[in-house]
């Protein structure tokens, strides 16, 4: 029990609050995204890959997929070695070394006639010094020849010993061919000699101790001699035609045949590890470089973590769709441009829509990398994916309309794709027939790609959007269209307030536009921002259509709390509709803790003790959290008050503008909201242009000219039957 207790306390105060904890969230998004990729990137999806080696039976026909050129290393590196060793061993001539071998001999020469000229010894003494001053390995009776030669003999020896090396030297003797000249000399120059025996031998001796090289092997300029022979090597290069047969069924693999299928990429990788390691750190840094943009330039989807998961599951969706694409089995022509029908198009797309434009154009980047590698690091595909993602991210970038997306796909990818492709295939085919047939098949496959990614974009985006709580330009597009139930609802029974959210719409979103704020949710929030009036649309005065009004029967404190319950209202029946969030928060929002004034005067008019508290004819809010929700307060205060003032002159309607946006931002409306006083003039202004526009002077038609005009229209119509 004791220890069912003490688990149960380690999950609920150590585990479950680690794993709560958003950056402990955040590693574990990356960490699986980047398993997930590299895992991706790495399995091998295409069915038709062998495992052959050199000396196995073929057991299908294979063609070339597609038109390469490639280095055959194997035979590159044979005729590497092949220069290497037909490279000489790089010598340095030794100009001491004749001189020494010279003086050794006349030393050998001169002990001999030293010894010879010594009378006080018999010939046994002096063949013994002989033997201890030479050192040669000789017999006895050589020593005593040499001893008993007469010295014209002797000198005689002594030249031509000498000549024989120079003879030698000046041909050359390197360290490794010196045994081989010293059997030479022995051989072919002492050995003819008509002299004894014994001093044949003696010769012989000498050659072969005293004899050393003259020419020294240079180790370092050999080992540059043969860099320089193997660089000087050009590489095989081979080029394999698409369509031409590699190998045919039944036939016994070869080398050459193993070079052309690796090059093709249909044989299975007999190394692997290291493919994977590389895929693993292009992987890595791409998420680095994603994690590092977002949090320097969008801080607000680095701190999201779902965000981050709707990210991640994009890429993954996108790259397992294109390893499904790129594994379909068609004829050989075709199989090769399977790359220009993956359609990430879609997935940066949505990327820009759900998130960020600018963040989509860097995915859009990373995965036009990811593709090459996908397709066998084949460029063409890559290049055409880079520049049809970002049209679509240009194309979505600003809807208006539903129709944008639709317009995105057939158009502007399309397009894209018809021209990317017409300029890579330009580059790497050639004017045979089935160059051009490949040629058409890929434009084919570029305008299906359009089609294909708008299809996708437009079939996920309310998917992501519900599973992760965003809000879209396509779903605001969709809120504005005024066939929405609450709209609807907002023009039949309370037409004034649907007229009056009209206004503020085109006010704050002209507003927004010049302020840099999202336009589009303006607009959508300033046409629902009333939405609750219409639980009791008769109690507004926009929506009187008689002269009585019922807050003339009922006390001021009642009446505010019917005229303040409408943001409350609004807020549920949003919900009761599922409105987004953002639009909710306008709602709640559009009158912050604002003052009604009008009733707030009644009650004190009323109670003449001035027992009557401020704070219970205010909003109960929020104030404004964001610069949509302040515009739209600012809209709607300006816009009913200038549809109230007389004459509304371009003067007196600036003037009273800048009156209700100064006195917003002295009651503290506006403090909880980003807006600048340099924004709230560029609102002001905008608000005056766009309201003189609304409400400018017309021309008073005199009767007698009506009557003239309905005349003309009389005479006009008769003469057309």
């Amino acid at each position: 029990m004791a220890l069912k207790e003490s688990v149960l306390d380690l999950l609920q105060n150590k585990l479950i609050p680690v794993f709560k904890n958003t950056t402990v969230k955040k590693v574990g998004i990356a960490l699986a995204t980047f398993f997930l990729v590299t895992v991706i990137l790495s399995l091998n999806f295409l069915p038709n890959r062998l495992n052959l080696k050199p000396g196995d039976v073929a057991p299908k026909t294979i063609k070339a997929p597609r038109s390469i050129e490639f280095e055959d290393k194997l035979k590159t590196q044979a005729l590497k070695r092949q220069a290497a060793n037909s490279v000489g061993k790089v010598h340095d001539e030794d100009p001491d070394a004749y001189a020494a071998t010279i003086a050794d001999i006349d030393t050998a020469f001169n002990k001999i006639k030293s010894i010879q000229a010594q009378t006080n010894a018999d010939l046994n003494t002096k063949v013994e010094r002989l033997r201890t001053e030479l050192g040669l390995d000789l017999s006895p009776a050589v020593y005593k020849a040499l001893i008993s030669s007469n010295p014209a003999v002797l000198q005689a020896l002594h030249e031509k010993v000498k000549g024989i090396v120079n003879k030698a030297m000046e041909v050359g003797i390197s360290e490794e061919n010196l045994a081989a000249a010293k059997s030479r000399l022995n051989s072919e120059e002492i050995e003819p000699l008509k002299i004894s025996a014994e001093q044949k031998s003696f010769l012989i001796s000498l050659i072969n101790n005293y004899l050393r090289p003259n020419f020294i092997y240079n180790e370092e300029a050999t080992k540059a001699k043969i860099e320089a022979a193997v660089e000087a090597v050009t590489p095989v290069r081979v080029t394999v035609k698409q369509g031409e047969k590699i190998i045919g069924e039944g036939e016994i693999v070869t080398q050459d045949h193993i070079a052309k299928l690796e090059a093709l990429g249909v044989l299975k990788d007999r190394a692997p590890f290291k493919s994977v390691v590389g895929i693993a750190i292009l992987v890595i840094l791409s998420l680095i470089m994603v994690m590092v943009f977002l949090y320097h330039y969008r801080r607000n989807i680095y701190r999201n973590e779902g965000y981050l998961l709707l990210l991640g599951l994009i890429v993954i969706v996108s790259l397992i769709l294109a390893k499904i694409i790129i594994a379909i089995e068609i004829t050989s022509n075709i199989a090769a441009l399977l790359g220009y029908m993956v359609p990430f198009a879609a997935a940066v797309m949505l990327i820009a829509i759900l998130l960020d434009t600018k963040l989509a154009l860097l995915i859009n980047a990373i995965m036009a990398v990811m593709l090459g590698i996908i397709t066998g690091n084949q460029l063409n595909f890559a290049v055409v994916s880079l520049f049809t993602g970002m049209a679509g991210v240009f194309s979505v970038s600003k809807l208006s309309q539903r129709s944008d997306l639709v317009k995105a796909g057939l158009v502007y990818i399309s397009a894209t794709h018809f021209i990317g492709i017409i300029a890579v295939e330009l580059i790497t085919k050639g004017e045979t027939a089935s160059a051009l047939l490949v040629f058409f098949s890929a434009i084919a496959f570029g305008l299906i790609n359009g089609i294909f990614s708008s299809v996708l974009t437009i079939g996920m985006l309310p998917f992501l959007e519900s599973a992760f709580g965003i809000t879209s330009a396509v779903k605001l597009l969709e809120l504005a269209n005024p066939s929405q139930p609450l709209l609807k609802r907002l023009l039949l029974e309370a037409p004034g307030t649907y007229h009056h959210s009209i206004v503020v719409g085109n006010l704050a979103e002209a507003a927004a536009d010049a302020v840099g704020g999202e336009s589009l949710l303006v607009r959508v929030g300033a046409y629902y921002h009333d939405i609750g009036k219409l639980r009791r649309p008769y109690f507004f005065i926009e929506n009187q259509l008689s002269c009585e009004n019922p807050h003339d029967k009922i006390a001021p404190s009642l009446s505010t709390l019917i005229i303040t319950s409408h943001t409350k209202d609004g807020v549920e029946m949003a919900r009761e509709h599922k409105l987004p969030q953002p639009v909710i928060d306008i709602i709640e929002q559009h009158h912050g803790t604002s003052i009604v004034s009008y009733f707030f005067n009644r009650a004190l008019e009323n109670d003449k003790n001035e027992s009557v508290s401020e704070e219970d004819f205010r909003y109960e809010g929020p104030k404004p959290q964001t610069k949509e929700a302040a515009l739209v307060m600012m809209a709607d205060s300006v816009e009913a008050a200038v549809r109230a003032l007389q004459k509304p002159t371009p003067g007196r309607i600036e003037g009273l503008v800048r009156r209700i946006i100064k006195d917003k931002l002295h009651d503290g409306q506006l403090d909880e909201c980003d807006l600048t006083f340099k924004d709230l003039d560029v609102i002001a202004n905008t608000f005056v242009r766009v309201l003189s526009g609304i409400f400018h002077a017309r021309v008073e038609y005199p009767e007698t000219v009506i009557k003239e005009i309905e005349r003309r229209k009389a005479r006009d119509a008769g003469l057309r039957k």
